[in-house]
């Protein structure tokens, strides 16, 4: 590429700025529909995990027996994004769920084993069967918009906004390694956004009733 007849290697050409939109999240009701829409109890303990913790698609599939600690109430995440490890609080109700199905399932090492051949092996879970339990659930459940992991992620930590959890609680519950990247969350929860306040409630304004209607202009 030539630029100015000099050369300008194609690394360095500027590219537009995308636009930062906010995510889509699910309200705690449509979050309720879609995990009782499940296809079964395999994808409904997975639709549940991704919903309680807010962990990421990659860091469910790799999940492992061993990092549910019933006696703690901890959910171990090993190994996540940049090779950090964290906890998350166990809820009870997905307690519950694993429990009941650990006992039909019984996996060995991986909590949710993916196949191989279409028979069940001691391996991770493939992300597209993650992706395609969140997709039929939201269209049992009549959810129109695109739903996938990440969107319970989202509904994750704005719910948990919203229940009163503090921003650095957050981040460290999503594993960000900046909390620049968790206050998008506050755009998202109501409660913040109604807390807000505005400056017209500071200031004293006529009644609308006596205001003049027409536009024109009023000669001196």
């Amino acid at each position: 590429m030539r630029t100015l007849r000099r050369p300008y290697p194609v690394d360095a050409v500027p590219y537009p700025k995308r636009p930062r939109r906010l995510p889509t999240v699910l309200t705690q009701d449509e979050a309720a529909r879609l995990i009782n829409s499940a296809d079964n109890l395999f994808h409904r303990a997975i639709l549940m995990t991704l919903y309680a913790t807010g962990m990421r698609r990659a860091e469910v599939c790799n999940l492992k027996v061993s990092d549910i600690d019933g006696a703690q109430m901890i959910v171990h995440v090993r190994n996540g994004k940049g090779g950090r490890d964290r906890d998350i609080p166990l809820d009870p109700k997905l307690r519950e769920t694993l429990q009941e199905y650990w006992r039909w399932m019984r996996p060995n090492t991986y909590l949710f084993p993916g196949t191989v051949k279409g028979w069940r092996a001691d391996k991770p879970i493939d992300a597209k069967v993650v992706w395609l339990a969140c997709r039929q659930a939201a269209q049992r459940a009549g959810i129109e918009r695109p739903v996938g992991p990440h969107t319970l992620r989202h509904a994750f930590a704005t719910h948990r906004l919203e229940s009163g959890c503090d921003l650095i609680t957050l981040q460290t519950l999503l594993g960000h390694t900046n909390v620049r990247h968790t206050t998008v969350y506050l755009h998202l929860s109501q409660r913040h956004l109604r807390s807000a306040g505005n400056p017209l409630d500071n200031i004293h304004v006529s009644n609308p009733d006596q205001i003049r209607r027409s536009r024109k202009l009023i000669k001196k």
